[in-house]
């Protein structure tokens, strides 16, 4: 089996995280810069034999996509491109918070949640979509 990757996509940060290799569980695994992503994701997809990219699609609470979306949608295209591998698009609404919500009341300090709250998100996205597709 291979391992998915979950991107929580964001103007200046890009969260990651990874899947166990029987694709059951996430885990966050880090935040990159989102300059030079496409080529961290690439490198990753080689080196960890990841078969699934899911991209965190962030939509309005109607459902509406504005130019985030549009920009998560180009990234999930460049990364279909340069890894060949399948490339899904899974909604992201909420993750940030929930992320943020599950740092505090493990009593993480506010500097140290900015700095892992985009690779918790991701793996909340992964997870939400590894439930959903076993």
């Amino acid at each position: 089996m291979s391992r998915s990757l979950g991107v929580d996509y964001g103007t200046k940060r890009v969260g990651l995280a990874l899947s166990d290799p029987l694709g059951i569980t996430a885990a966050p695994h880090s935040v990159v810069p989102r300059e030079g992503v496409v080529e961290i994701v690439a490198n990753l997809v080689k080196e960890l034999e990841i078969g699934t990219i899911v991209v965190g699609l962030p939509t309005g609470l109607s459902g509406g996509e504005g130019a985030s979306a549009q920009e998560a949608r180009k990234l999930a295209q460049e990364l279909q491109a340069v890894t060949s591998v399948d490339v899904a698009l899974a909604d992201e609404r909420f993750t940030s918070r929930l992320a943020e919500e599950r740092l505090v009341s493990s009593g993480m300090l506010r500097r140290k949640r900015r700095e892992t709250v985009d690779m918790v998100a991701a793996a909340i996205i992964l997870q939400d979509y590894l439930d959903r597709h076993p």
